[in-house]
């Protein structure tokens, strides 16, 4: 005798399913971290402190709006920032840069030529207000 056995696919339970995509999605809001954008590393001082500095310390930087730079009032390649505030550095080790912007100075210019003074191990750096 021959017996014909029809299978019959089995059906995955679906109404579990909601639960564990819930439990998916809290357990990985929970243990994923975000970064957070540092910013420039610089300290500043408490608002309202002022110091008089002799004129002799103080070494201008200014950006204008296209990026150009005038180092002490001399204009200089970018590029060659961190090799001359080195080298000023050398010679009077209380030097401050003093860094001044054009208003429309594009933001990767500043942030170039502070890499510059970082790279020239310049400690104090001054952020002048623009006009």
């Amino acid at each position: 005798m021959r017996i014909n056995r029809r299978f019959r696919g089995g059906e995955i339970p679906t109404s579990s399913m909601a639960d564990i995509a819930f439990l998916l999605l809290i357990f990985f809001l929970v243990t994923t971290t975000i970064d957070i954008d540092k910013g420039l590393g610089l300290v500043l001082p408490p608002e309202g402190e002022t110091i008089e500095i002799n004129k002799k310390n103080i070494l201008n930087c200014l950006i204008n709006s296209s990026g150009m730079v005038l180092l002490g009032g001399e204009p200089v390649n970018p590029k060659d920032v961190s090799r001359i505030v080195k080298d000023r550095l050398r010679e009077n080790n209380k030097l401050i840069v003093s860094v001044k912007t054009h208003e429309k100075t594009r933001y990767k210019d500043y942030i170039a030529i502070i890499d510059q003074l970082k790279m020239a191990d310049a400690t104090r750096i001054s952020i002048a207000e623009t006009d």
